[in-house]
C-alpha cells in the first residue's frame, strides 16, 4: 500500500498547494516520500509515498530502469504474477519489486495488454517520455484506490490515490475541472502536448466481474480439472490466500468471528506454517462491550491458535472520531461510515500496539457470494447473479472503499482473497441456483466447499448470522444509539441544501454536512445510498430485514 499522486499540464511548477495536496496522502506511505520532475517534460510531476512492503532497497519510486530510462512509473499495488511473467517472457528484472513488471510488459505488449497480464491489485500512472504518452490505469475491481481531476479544456490532468490529495488543486481551478475516482478495470491513454498541456486519446474498459483471467492463472486447468465444484472452490480460495503471502512485514488477519474472515484466518494460519513463517499469525476483533463478534472471534482464534487481540470501543471513541472517519472515507453513505467506525479504531489499535502491517480480510465475500441477507427475498436466481454482478461493480464505492480507508489512514496494508480474479470467475460462472441462500443459510455453497476439509469446525463453519441475532440487536442498538447522540449536539439547525443524493434523516444529514466541509461540491463521490435489494426498508442495516430477526 503506497500513495501515488502526479499532475500534468499545470502551470507554475511545484507550488505550495501542490506540495500541501501531496502532503495530505503521507499515512499511505510513510517509510519514504518522493517528488520529482523532469525538464523533459517541464509540465508533469510525480509524488510517491512509500510504504515498504516489498523490497524495502529498491522498490522507491518514481520506478526507471536502466534498460528503459524514458519510462517513468508510479503504481500503488501488488503483481501477483511478477515472477511467473519473469520467466514466462525472461524479463530482465533490475529490482525485486514487484510492479516493475509494469514496465516490461508495457514495453513488450503495449498498455491494452499489459493490465489484462496482471494478476494483483494496482492503480498506476506511467509515463512514456518517447512516445509522449500518459497512461493510467485500476484494477478490476478497484482493489487500490484511484482519483482522477482533469480540465480538458485547459490541458490539465491530475491523479492521486484519494481524493484528498487532489480536492485543493481543485478548488484553485476553475469551474471546468471535474474531480472523481477513476472507474477499475478502465485505462485511459493521454498525449503529451507541446508545451506540456495534455490531451486525452481515449478510454477503455478492460474487465467485467466474472471475467476469467487473461493472463496464465495461478492454479493451472489440468490441476483442478478433475475436482468437484465444492473441491475446485475450496483449492482456489485457498490459493488465492497464498499468492497474497508476498510480503517483508509481518502479515495478521482481521477476525469478525463470521465465516468470510474465519475462513481467510484459518487459510492464511494453515498457509503460514507451510511456509514456516517466523512468527505466529496475529488476528484483531472489536466490539462494543462484550459483543457477539467478539465472542465468536475469541472462538476461531483459540481454535487456530493465533496471537488474538481484542479491542473493545465505547461512545467516547465515536464522538472522537466519527469526524475522522468521513474525512478519511471521502464519502458520505450511511452504512459506510457506520461499518467503518470499528474497522477505523481497529486499524488505530494495531498500527499503535504492534509490528503487524499486512493485514487480511473476508471483504468481497458477501457480493461474489451472496452473503447478505436480502439475497433470501431474491426473485429468482437471475436476478441474484445480477445484484452480485452489480455490487461487484460497485464495491470500490462502498464496502471496498471502507476496506482500504480504514485501514490505509494508519498506513496498514490490506488483502483481499476473495476479489481474486479466478476465484470470482470460477464462483460466478457457477449453476446461479447453487449460490443462492438454501434453507436460510446464505453461502452455503461455501461452506459446504471446507466442509471436510478440516480446516474449521462444523459449528463454526455451519454458524450463521440468526445465532447471535438477539445479542447483534442489542450492542448495535447501543452503536446506533451512541451515534444519535453525537450528532443531536453537533447538527446545525439548518443545512444549505447541495447537489447529489438527498438525505432525509438527521444522521444521513449530519454525514453529508461534514463530507460538504472536507470536499466541498463533490456530491458526486457517493452515486447513491447503499440499500437493501427487495425489501422495503428506509435504513441501510441489516438488523431493519424481517429475516434478521431469529425465528
Amino acid at each position: 500500500m503506497c500513495g501515488i499522486w502526479a499532475t500534468f499540464g499545470k502551470d507554475g511548477g511545484l507550488s505550495g498547494t501542490c506540495i500541501k495536496c501531496f502532503s495530505a496522502i503521507v499515512h499511505r506511505g510513510p517509510d519514504a516520500w518522493r517528488l520529482e520532475q523532469d525538464a523533459r517534460e517541464p509540465l508533469a510531476i510525480f509524488g510517491f509515498q512509500r510504504l515498504a512492503i516489498v523490497d524495502g532497497l529498491h522498490g522507491m519510486q518514481p520506478m526507471q530502469l536502466h534498460l528503459y530510462p524514458r519510462i517513468s512509473l508510479i503504481c500503488n499495488g501488488e503483481i501477483y504474477n511478477c515472477e511467473r511473467l519473469r520467466h514466462q517472457y525472461n524479463f530482465k528484472y533490475e529490482t525485486h519489486c514487484d510492479v516493475e513488471a509494469i514496465i516490461h510488459c508495457y514495453k513488450s505488449f503495449g498498455i491494452s495488454d499489459t493490465v489484462k497480464n496482471l494478476d494483483g491489485v494496482f492503480a498506476f500512472c506511467l509515463i512514456d517520455g518517447e512516445k509522449r504518452k500518459i497512461y493510467i490505469a485500476r484494477d478490476p475491481y478497484g482493489v487500490k484506490p484511484l482519483f482522477k481531476l482533469e480540465d480538458e479544456d485547459n490541458g490539465y490532468m491530475a491523479v492521486c490515490s484519494e481524493a484528498k490529495g487532489l480536492i485543493g488543486l481543485k478548488e484553485k481551478e476553475n469551474n471546468t475541472s471535474s474531480l472523481g475516482q477513476f472507474p477499475p478495470g478502465h485505462l485511459e491513454e493521454w498525449d503529451i502536448l507541446e508545451g506540456g498541456k495534455v490531451k486525452r486519446n481515449y478510454t477503455e474498459k478492460y474487465f467485467t466481474p466474472g471475467m476469467p483471467p487473461h493472463f496464465t492463472p495461478f492454479v493451472a486447468e489440468e490441476e483442478i480439472s478433475q475436482m468437484n465444484i465444492y473441491e475446485k472452490t475450496a483449492h482456489l480460495l485457498e490459493a488465492a490466500c497464498k499468492k497474497r503471502l508476498m510480503s517483508d512485514r509481518r502479515i495478521g488477519c482481521l477476525l469478525s468471528g463470521g465465516l468470510d474472515s474465519s475462513l481467510i484466518t484459518a487459510l492464511v494460519v494453515k498457509l503460514a506454517k507451510l511456509h514456516k513463517l517466523p512468527y505466529k499469525i496475529q488476528t484483531f476483533s472489536i466490539g462494543m462491550g462484550d459483543s457477539p463478534d467478539l465472542i465468536a472471534a475469541r472462538t476461531v482464534a483459540q481454535y487456530l491458535g493465533t496471537d488474538h487481540h481484542e479491542v473493545i470501543f465505547d461512545e467516547n471513541d465515536v464522538k472522537r472520531e466519527l469526524d475522522n472517519v468521513i474525512y478519511q472515507l471521502e464519502s458520505y453513505d450511511i452504512t459506510t461510515i457506520r461499518d467503518s467506525l470499528p474497522m477505523y479504531l481497529l486499524s488505530k489499535y494495531i498500527k499503535e500496539n504492534t509490528d503487524t502491517t499486512v493485514v487480511f480480510s473476508g471483504e468481497g465475500a458477501d457480493e461474489v457470494a451472496q452473503g447478505y441477507i436480502y439475497f433470501r427475498d431474491a426473485p429468482d436466481s437471475k436476478a441474484a447473479h445480477e445484484e452480485s454482478l452489480r455490487l461487484l461493480s460497485d464495491i470500490y464505492l462502498y464496502d471496498g472503499l471502507r476496506a482500504d480507508r480504514s485501514t490505509s489512514a494508519f498506513s496498514l496494508e490490506l488483502r483481499v482473497p476473495f476479489l481474486d480474479i479466478q476465484f470470482t470467475s470460477h464462483y460466478l460462472s457457477l449453476e446461479p441456483s447453487l449460490r443462492q441462500p438454501q434453507n436460510g443459510v446464505e453461502k452455503h455453497l461455501l461452506r459446504n466447499s471446507f466442509a471436510k476439509s478440516g480446516l474449521l469446525p462444523d459449528e463454526i463453519l455451519f454458524r450463521h448470522k440468526e445465532a447471535f441475532s438477539d445479542g447483534v440487536a442489542s450492542v448495535k442498538k447501543s452503536f446506533f444509539e451512541t451515534i444519535d447522540e453525537v450528532i443531536t449536539g453537533r447538527l446545525p439547525q439548518t443545512i444549505e441544501k447541495n447537489d447529489g443524493v438527498q438525505p432525509n434523516t438527521a444522521e444521513s444529514k449530519y454525514y453529508k454536512y461534514i463530507f460538504e466541509k472536507f470536499f466541498p461540491g463533490q456530491s458526486n463521490f457517493t452515486p447513491y445510498y447503499w440499500m437493501p435489494k427487495w425489501v422495503q426498508v428506509s435504513d441501510p442495516s441489516a438488523r431493519f430485514i424481517k429475516h434478521y430477526a431469529a425465528s
